[in-house]
């Protein structure tokens, strides 16, 4: 499959569309380019607005786990339509309050929307981002894509066995990971005769 990126089609197998833009992260406005990202896994995830209901229980679920992450060579970048100023406003405000807290990860400003247009998660008549989640590989490449609608939030937990699954795939090119495959389990040769030995096995 070829890698380029092809607007208005974007799919997994093709390059993440890059972008740069403000940032907050530890209460500072930065410049974030996703390309600067390069020999990192990135978990990119978007949500519709700050100070929302179910937004701040993912950001704080992927925060909160943040380590888990890093700890494989991943990156993570929360991105809404809102502005670094409210970005910084929701992070300055407490959690039994409503906020997000400090955070482990940048949030991302996409106020002019650039960005969740070009991953093909806006909501033109709300104006704002479906639940989006992209894992993209140290090549800068869309490897899983998802989208929720605005009112059910995602799995950070299924986030990380997905992502995990797709690193093992990629250092063992011989081998696929079947329904539910956690690390440790066992994994299939994708071959008619040697996949017969872990549907024997199970």
């Amino acid at each position: 499959m070829s890698q380029h990126e092809v607007p208005g089609c974007l799919r997994v197998g093709q390059v993440a569309p890059d972008f740069t833009a403000t940032a907050v992260y530890d209460q500072e406005f930065q410049e974030v380019k996703l390309s600067n990202y390069r020999g990192k896994y990135v978990v990119i995830f978007f949500y519709p607005l700050d100070f929302t209901f179910v937004c701040p229980t993912e950001i704080t679920a992927f925060s909160d786990r943040y380590d888990a992450f890093k700890n494989i060579n991943t990156e993570i970048l929360g991105i809404s339509v809102d502005s670094q100023f409210s970005h910084l406003a929701w992070i300055q405000t407490d959690r039994k309050s409503g906020g997000v807290g400090d955070l482990a990860y940048p949030l991302v400003a996409d106020l002019k929307k650039e960005i969740s247009t070009a991953y093909n998660v806006l909501d033109p008549e709300a104006g704002i981002a479906l639940r989006g989640l992209f894992i993209i590989d140290k090549e800068g490449v869309i490897q899983h894509a998802t989208i929720n609608n605005l009112a059910f939030g995602r799995n950070v937990d299924e986030t990380l066995r997905i992502l995990q699954a797709i690193q093992h795939v990629q250092s063992h090119p011989d081998e696929v990971c079947p329904a539910g495959w956690q690390p440790g389990d066992q994994t299939m040769n994708p071959d008619p005769v040697k996949s017969k030995a872990y549907f024997e096995s199970i």
